[in-house]
């Protein structure tokens, strides 16, 4: 089986037992609804777009931690090893990364509609906004999934996925930060599409890192 085809395979593998296990899922958007719910009652529609964001990324990203979390801590040594025995590494990771970032992408895409519905919608360039979430998924997903990776390996796992995921995401949700700014038009920059590139290069180069590496560690 060629690498395409297995990473399909994979990715198709991960899809169907998020479905038949909906709990995991589901609380996930319970968090997400509740949490938009309790800013909405605490601050009501009166709040200002910088606050609007900032709310909207501290959700976003505390629903991928909760996400992501349980991409190799679920699985157990018997299922890892079966893995092992016929999968390609390299397979294994891209698969998880794209299922990751894919539902990283639902979840932003499904908090920004509640916002949108209890809050406003107070973004002035969508292009950006949604180029941004994009990528902000994106970047979730192979950064948290990776270190879910690693600390799956350890007795405490999410303790040491907080501590090993905070210094790789702050640069990206800065960045993230930045551009979600300018979709609200709170500050104007014509060289936007620089700090897109920059947030490119990083999911770019963790996503190459990560593919190098996370065979030495599937071999432990």
């Amino acid at each position: 089986m060629n690498f395409l085809r297995e990473t399909q395979y994979l990715l198709s593998k991960e899809i169907r037992l998020e479905w038949r296990q909906r709990y995991a899922i589901s609380g996930i958007l319970l968090y997400v609804f509740s949490t938009v719910f309790v800013v909405y009652i605490t601050l009501g529609q009166q709040i200002g777009g910088a606050v609007w964001g900032a709310f909207f990324w501290v959700i976003v990203l505390f629903a991928s931690v909760n996400a992501i979390t349980k991409s190799f801590v679920q699985e157990n040594s018997k299922r890892q090893l079966y893995y092992y025995t016929l999968s390609n590494p390299m397979a294994v990771i891209v698969s998880k990364m794209l299922y990751n970032s894919l539902l990283l992408l639902l979840i932003a895409t499904l908090a920004y509609g509640v916002f949108s519905i209890l809050m406003g919608n107070p973004i002035v360039y969508a292009d950006i906004f949604w180029l941004t979430i994009l990528l902000g998924s994106l970047g979730f997903g192979i950064t948290f999934t990776f270190i879910s990776a690693i600390s799956s390996q350890a007795s405490q796992s999410a303790t040491l996925m907080a501590v090993l995921s905070f210094p790789v995401v702050l640069p990206i949700l800065m960045i993230l930060l930045k551009l979600t700014k300018l979709a609200l038009n709170l500050m104007t920059d014509t060289a936007y599409y620089t700090d897109m590139l920059m947030l490119l290069l990083i999911d770019v180069i963790l996503g190459s890192l990560i593919i190098i590496l996370f065979p030495y560690l599937w071999r432990d």
